[in-house]
């Protein structure tokens, strides 16, 4: 009969042998020496008087009638760490300041409720890029952006690329371009909708040059103005594909596919240590980097 219950020190190095399948493995993810390993192994099997390791020449398995220990060795594990979370939760209070570009800020009022969520003591505050803010002097927290930075201050992060494509309304579709397809060589035929000549340098601005748009029936730096317009069935434009979607557009055909759009994640460099900035970006990356995905 064991002389105690098992404890999570006990359990961890066994939990520890079970992932690595091996002692030597077990005592690298420890930073332990492989014979402590092995004696605090020895040590268990005592207490509870039965084998809990098969040992063997390539390596270490946990005995069958041993798994529910490692069943419990993991539950504990868990608690543990959300013990660890739990004054994180309480702690971190405070307003952040995020900015985005306009096309991102549905999604990204989304995935900040879910942050909020997480950590109730946090307040938001969320700016509609016409520019990029200046994270060097403070103008706000964190920025999701989609062109890089030049600021030394700033630790920019790549999060991953957006997927656009051209879209355009059912109602233009119908009245000039049946079959949903645009040639190359007609693009200079149809009407288009794009942002303002300050930001042709783009990639999707450019394509849309390099494909063959001349006739812009509407410009502007706003991405809702481009929405509406394109729903209104005033021209073709290139907009995400999941937000294309949303808004009911048709997808066209092209010959070739606009590029996509770098999505990067800044801040100030000096508070990347500030405990709500640290639990926002870490949230933001996660959702950020699966919405891409």
């Amino acid at each position: 009969m064991p002389s105690h219950p098992p404890l999570w020190d006990d359990l961890r190095v066994l939990l520890a042998v079970h992932r690595g399948k091996s002692f030597f493995a077990a005592g690298k993810a420890l930073e332990m020496a492989t014979s402590t390993v092995a004696r605090r192994v020895q040590a268990l099997e005592r207490a509870l008087d039965r084998p809990l390791v098969q040992r063997r020449s390539m390596g270490a398995t946990i005995e069958a009638d041993a798994l529910g220990l490692i069943a419990l060795a993991e539950h504990m594990e868990l608690e543990l760490e959300a013990s660890r979370r739990a004054p994180d939760i309480k702690r971190v209070t405070g307003t952040v300041r995020v900015s985005a570009p306009e096309g991102f800020s549905r999604q990204l009022t989304r995935m900040l409720a879910r942050v909020q969520d997480q950590h109730p003591g946090l307040a938001f505050e969320l700016t509609s890029e016409s520019r990029l803010v200046d994270l060097g002097r403070r103008e706000a927290d964190i920025a999701v952006r989609i062109a890089r930075t030049t600021s030394a201050a700033v630790i920019e992060k790549f999060m991953g690329q957006a997927r656009v494509a051209v879209f355009a309304a059912r109602s233009y579709v119908e009245r000039r371009l049946p079959g949903a397809r645009l040639a190359s060589a007609l693009a200079a035929q149809h009407d288009w909708i794009a942002l303002d000549r300050t930001l042709d340098r783009l990639p999707t601005q450019q394509w849309m040059s390099a494909y063959g748009a001349t006739r812009f029936a509407v410009r502007s730096t706003s991405p809702t103005a481009i929405e509406e317009a394109l729903v209104a069935g005033m021209g073709l434009g290139i907009l995400g594909e999941a937000q294309g979607a949303a808004l009911g557009l048709l997808r066209i055909e092209t010959e070739t596919i606009p590029p996509p759009v770098d999505v990067f994640l800044a801040f100030h460099r000096e508070q990347k240590n500030v405990p709500r900035i640290r639990v926002v970006l870490r949230e933001l990356e996660t959702e950020i980097r699966h919405a891409l995905a």
